[in-house]
């Protein structure tokens, strides 16, 4: 497989961002790429229902960008790109991430979330290793894996939020299937000296998300005059995060976080499932004229909570903030009223999203936990 190779002509980084095509990997091809035009990215997405080509388009001209379809597990194409492109930064977001199709299917988590992550970190230390002493890889060289504080499992009402030092919980097979790359990064780091970097952040929203999670699907469903389903009673509570903010914490990671070290990022922003989209529901009652259903918190519907549902998440963030510097900028009223102009003003970018195979898997989804969504 050939490749056009035009790192020659960029001084700075060379990145190869995995899973680049979805939502947080977008936003932070979108960052790099604006503040750092010096720099060489390569993007390497499957291109799997959650991966859309169509978030890169807008940059496809500039001689910096290229972007690859392919599988992390793919191991002769990683060690290509590697090499071809002497990348020096890895940027891994590639991941199965909906808590729901887990459950119905967990062997895709397992074998993306584990074993790519493995086959990626073998091929990186492969490459980067050699012509260099056992354990050492030059200061430049940096290898970020981008998790979740589902890891950590469920908080109750009182417990501290979590942290590095927070234990391992997973109650889902995708947290577990994110705890087991975790710590094949963070073995990594410590048995072969690979310069790792672990984040474990909240929940992220904001442009670009896949419409099969809580706040894009509830923009889409009031447009569309559907029901807007909440788990269980809706009292579980998650800490938001602006995407932007959590891009500007990746940023900071890799340019000044420490090799071997965790870093927890959170939005300082812990809500109630049933106040978030009562919020949300407000917002688009504002916003948008002419709503099939008005308002639009009539279209609240309870339905089956889902197993091993966490009741609590929250993150504490006073690493990243004491040691590199950075806070979230961006509150929930003004993050969701952000969102929902990006829905509205970019409906050409998620309705062919509303396709027959989605509603079909949403159907699935329904007749195994009374969840019903765009169909």
């Amino acid at each position: 497989m050939t490749f056009t190779n035009t790192h020659s002509s960029f001084s700075g980084r060379r990145l190869l961002i995995t899973g680049g095509a979805g939502f947080i990997g977008s936003n932070f091809v979108h960052h790099w790429m604006q503040l750092y035009p010096q720099d060489r990215i390569v993007v390497l997405d499957a291109l799997t229902y959650a991966g859309n080509h169509s978030s890169l388009v807008s940059l496809e001209a500039q001689p910096n960008f290229q972007f690859v379809q392919g599988d992390i597990c793919d191991r002769p194409l990683i060690e290509h790109l590697l090499q071809e492109e002497m990348i020096d930064t890895v940027a891994h977001f590639a991941a199965e991430s909906h808590v729901d199709r887990s459950i119905l299917g967990p062997e895709t988590f397992v074998q993306t979330n584990v074993v790519g992550t493995f086959t990626l970190l073998e091929a990186v230390r492969q490459c980067w290793s050699q012509g260099q002493p056992s354990a050492k890889f030059s200061d430049h060289y940096r290898f970020l894996h981008v998790s979740t504080d589902e890891v950590f499992g469920s908080l109750g009402p009182e417990d501290p939020a979590f942290c590095e030092t927070t234990p391992y919980a997973p109650n889902s097979p995708y947290s577990a299937s994110k705890a087991g790359s975790d710590h094949l990064v963070r073995a990594y780091y410590h048995t072969y000296g690979l310069p790792t970097l672990i984040t474990n952040c909240s929940n992220n929203y904001g442009p670009y998300h896949f419409p099969e999670k809580l706040i894009p699907l509830m923009c889409i469903n009031i447009l569309l005059g559907k029901p807007l389903p909440i788990y269980g009673d809706g009292q579980n509570i998650r800490d938001w995060l602006y995407v932007k903010d959590h891009c500007r914490a990746l940023d900071l990671v890799i340019r000044k976080g420490v090799p071997g070290e965790t870093y927890t990022v959170g939005g300082n922003n812990e809500v109630k499932n049933l106040d978030l989209i009562h919020a949300l529901c407000d917002l688009m009652d504002e916003m948008v004229p002419d709503l099939p259903v008005y308002p639009s918190r009539n279209l609240i519907t309870f339905v089956k909570d889902r197993p091993g549902h966490d009741r609590r998440y929250a993150i504490d963030a006073t690493k990243l903030k004491t040691e590199l510097g950075w806070s979230p900028t961006v509150n929930v009223q003004e993050g969701l009223r952000q969102t929902i102009e990006w829905y509205l003003e970019n409906q050409q970018w998620w309705k062919p999203l509303l396709s027959e195979e989605y509603q079909t898997y949403y159907q699935q989804v329904y007749d195994n936990s009374s969840y019903t969504a765009l169909s």
